[in-house]
């Protein structure tokens, strides 16, 4: 069976991964539920994908890597730490490589722009996420802002006692690309 890349992330119902500054706390609420489902995800994958700010928040948390993972860490700069490896290579070609490879499906940890170019170049099959029973006004968007139209299929969803939805989509492969540049932008090049 071939690996599948999953975007697996909790956002609140307003549709943010954490607030502009990057801070995760409200995350942390009362009565949880239990973990969501995250450990039997942790144990169907091998490989955890990061973008770099994503990265410097873990370890801010002080979590260096994901333990028992290959993990990958995407960043323009040149770059070193202990248990993961750093890639500077373009989303397409790395995904390619990868899906290769034999092994588990993977994890597209985080954050919005690494999703969002993993998904520009169609290489995300599923998205799973917990939307948190929490507004949180303005943050990082559950992917990063670009003009595109990417259509999903509702696999399954549901509801925890706490007020947590799991949602998780297929995502839909299309005949047109992914993303759709404007008339306008096209015409002033």
């Amino acid at each position: 069976m071939p690996r599948k890349f999953v975007y697996y992330l909790a956002a609140s119902a307003d549709g943010f991964i954490a607030r502009p500054d990057g801070d995760v706390a409200w995350l942390d609420h009362q009565g949880s539920a239990g973990d969501y489902g995250m450990t039997a995800f942790y144990r169907a994958i091998d490989t955890v994908l990061m973008g770099r700010k994503t990265w410097e928040r873990g370890l801010a948390l002080g979590q260096t890597h994901f333990p028992g993972k290959k993990n990958y860490v995407f960043s323009k700069r040149r770059r070193s730490g202990a248990n993961v490896e750093f890639v500077r290579d373009d989303v397409p070609a790395f995904a390619k490589r990868l899906r290769k490879e034999r092994g588990k499906d993977v994890w597209i940890c985080g954050g919005s722009a690494l999703f969002g170019s993993f998904l520009d170049a169609g290489q995300v099959d599923e998205i799973v996420v917990h939307l948190m029973p929490v507004l949180i006004g303005e943050g990082i968007p559950l992917v990063a802002p670009r003009h595109r139209e990417i259509p999903l299929h509702l696999l399954s969803s549901r509801r925890f006692a706490d007020g947590v939805v799991r949602l998780r989509y297929a995502v839909r492969r299309s005949e047109k690309p992914a993303l759709r540049v404007s008339s306008r932008a096209s015409s002033r090049r």
